[in-house]
């Protein structure tokens, strides 16, 4: 792992059109497909040593995670992955809540068919089933 990289550093990197970044969510689906950063993939933390083999030839990698805790760990295993030996790997820096404190851009996933089966009630914080009865 090369560090952290700030929120502005990596909004500054979105804005490069020629640059060679992937930046990898490690919260689960639905947490991704509520909110996360423009540009960004989901490979939830439990899959990530199955599928790091998709970062393969990738010049430089951000993990992403709710606070910059997890992804530290996430870029200690990235890095230590033979494909990504030549990468720069780093952790954002007070992850999603950073970014959306700072720059404020989350984008949320394409609801299936209209509705999303993820999403909740409109102005309800709400992420669980409600009850039956």
């Amino acid at each position: 792992m090369d560090g952290e990289i700030d929120v502005d550093e990596l909004a500054a990197l979105l804005d490069d059109p020629d640059g060679d970044l992937r930046i990898v969510d490690i919260r689960d689906r639905r947490a991704f497909d509520r909110g996360h950063i423009p540009d960004s993939e989901s490979i939830p933390f439990p899959e990530l040593t199955t599928r790091v083999a998709e970062l393969d030839g990738t010049d430089r990698i951000v993990t992403v995670c709710p606070h910059g805790i997890a992804s530290r760990q996430a870029a200690e295993l990235v890095g230590s992955y033979a494909g990504a030996a030549g990468a720069r790997v780093e952790s954002l820096r007070g992850g999603i809540e950073a970014w959306e404190r700072d720059v404020g851009q989350l984008e949320a996933a394409e609801a299936d068919d209209g509705a999303s089966r993820n999403a909740t009630r409109e102005g309800s914080d709400d992420e669980g089933p409600t009850a039956p009865f």
